[in-house]
């Protein structure tokens, strides 16, 4: 082995600017998956069939096709359609949320049922409209038991991120492969480069922890 990672030194700032691309893509997917997934579970278990065939419909494309086609489609091919770019952030964005929901609607789905059923019929018993029953009552419950899964899946969105280096985005991977590229050296980078995502995850890692245990105290 002949590593020489002072040869990247003078670089290393330029892929820890990567950190701010990552996370804004991480955040922003996150959100737009929550709120879809959100949107998708409810439409699970809704009684309008309709609804229930295309949020099942929905999950099964996502789950069943790789991300980085779904991305590949949403920068090259919506422009085809559209007749415009699209910049690599909101094509990013738009993948990972649109994937990422897919996922999240069955983990808020699992949750939602496994809620008491009796706290629902009361909820009904009671004349609370089905929104605010949803909004104030079973949603909350559901939430507080499925975090550690909500953890990983952003804990998953965030690794998965770097797959946006395919279309330019400058992230973390995609600042590493540059100055490989520069250095005629991609191991000394992609190491650190991975050294970054490491640190990253570990510390949402530990940031759901601790948000578990507060909320298991205020139970």
């Amino acid at each position: 082995m002949n590593l020489d990672f002072s040869q990247i030194v003078p670089s290393m700032p330029y892929i820890l600017k990567g950190i701010g691309v990552t996370i804004q893509i991480v955040l922003a997917s996150a959100i737009l998956g929550f709120v879809l997934g959100v949107i998708l579970s409810l439409c699970k278990i809704s009684r309008n069939k309709p609804l229930q065939w295309f949020a099942d419909a929905y999950t099964s494309v996502f789950r069943g096709t790789p991300l980085v086609l779904q991305l590949l489609l949403i920068y090259f091919g919506l422009p085809q359609l559209l007749g415009f770019d699209i910049a690599p952030f909101p094509a990013a964005v738009a993948a990972f949320g649109l994937n990422s929901a897919a996922y999240i609607s069955e983990i808020i789905r699992a949750g939602i049922l496994a809620v008491d059923k009796g706290q629902r019929e009361a909820a009904l018993a009671l004349g609370i409209p089905y929104r605010r029953m949803m909004g104030q009552i079973i949603l909350p419950q559901a939430l507080k038991n499925i975090l550690p899964a909500l953890m990983n899946e952003f804990i998953t969105l965030t690794k998965e991120s770097a797959i946006v280096t395919v279309i330019g985005a400058l992230d973390i991977m995609r600042r590493a492969y540059i100055v490989g590229g520069e250095k005629f050296a991609y191991l000394e980078p992609l190491i650190f480069a991975g050294l970054i995502y490491y640190v990253m995850v570990m510390g949402l890692t530990l940031l759901g922890k601790a948000v578990e245990r507060r909320m298991r105290k205020g139970d």
